[in-house]
């Protein structure tokens, strides 16, 4: 098992100052946020769209802020399981994990939004930006998650099984990798590859792109991934999991965003002027 070799050479904590530690997940979110800037900054170029480097960083910052709050309410809500009912504080310890992505999702929508009528900036554009650079921040968080030995999956005899110090001495499915390699590696080589056409494809194609493979790769993985200890398998079916809940709607969601986007046909735009009104016409 040359994997589990390599995960037990592994440390979480990068490196510890007193009571201050910084790990490997703090990390990963930063990185993210950073490489995800680069690469919308990038195409937003190559697109020839009237983006400044300041417009960019203002709707990272709405966005890494939405990020955060919604991944916890989300994890807090559907994950918790009444947990966060006994113990309201905990809600804040976001240094003990549980961070949903669906959420993190939600609220990068939401954050994304505020910060574009701020800026009087397009929406669709936008969104269809930050899909195209979400991918890395997906690549390195679920690296972190293998990382930090968490969100494993089921027991394996495949010759890259890893034996995770909370799933017991059973060798199991490195579940974060997959993540890793579908949500992360393969979404990002798309919707890139899709980015260097020009003209750029209609507004809403790689949002709706993102949300309909994302929820494909997500519901798959479940299968091979344990589901939350405090919720197990819903329903009593005995394999499906909130993992899967969530994602179902996103497939849905992408598919219509992608019809629409065809059918509209409305080219990628930066700023907004008087006469554009995009948000209300999506």
């Amino acid at each position: 098992m040359w994997l589990n070799d390599f995960y037990h050479s592994l440390n979480p904590i990068v490196f510890t100052l007193g009571p201050f530690q910084v790990r490997w997940y703090g990390i990963a979110y930063l990185a993210g946020f950073v490489c995800a800037g680069l690469v919308i900054a990038r195409v937003a170029r190559r697109w020839k769209l009237d983006l400044s480097t300041d417009d960019v960083l203002s709707v990272m910052i709405d966005v890494a802020v939405g990020v955060i709050v919604g991944a916890r309410v989300f994890y807090v809500v559907f994950y918790g399981a009444g947990y966060y009912l006994e113990h309201p504080l905990e809600i804040f310890a976001l240094n003990q994990g549980g961070m949903s992505f669906h959420g993190g999702l939600v609220g990068a929508l939401v954050g994304g939004t505020i910060a574009c009528k701020r800026w009087k900036l397009s929406v669709l554009t936008v969104a269809d930006l930050a899909a195209i650079g979400a991918p890395i921040g997906l690549f390195f968080g679920r690296c972190a998650n293998f990382v930090n030995g968490e969100l494993w999956g089921k027991e394996t005899s495949l010759p890259w099984g890893v034996m995770f110090p909370t799933g017991g001495a059973v060798y199991r499915h490195p579940s974060q990798l997959y993540e890793a390699l579908l949500e992360g590696v393969v979404l990002f080589c798309v919707l890139f590859r899709l980015s260097r056409r020009q003209p750029a494809r209609p507004q809403g194609t790689f949002i709706g792109t993102f949300l309909m493979l994302y929820g494909v790769f997500r519901f798959l993985i479940e299968f091979v991934r344990l589901p939350d200890a405090q919720l197990g398998y819903l329903l009593g079916t005995g394999w499906l999991t909130m993992g899967q809940v969530l994602s179902l709607p996103l497939v849905v969601a992408g598919a219509v965003v992608l019809v629409l986007a065809s059918r509209n046909n409305r080219p990628q735009v930066g700023h907004l002027d008087a006469a554009t009104d995009d948000v209300a016409a999506a």
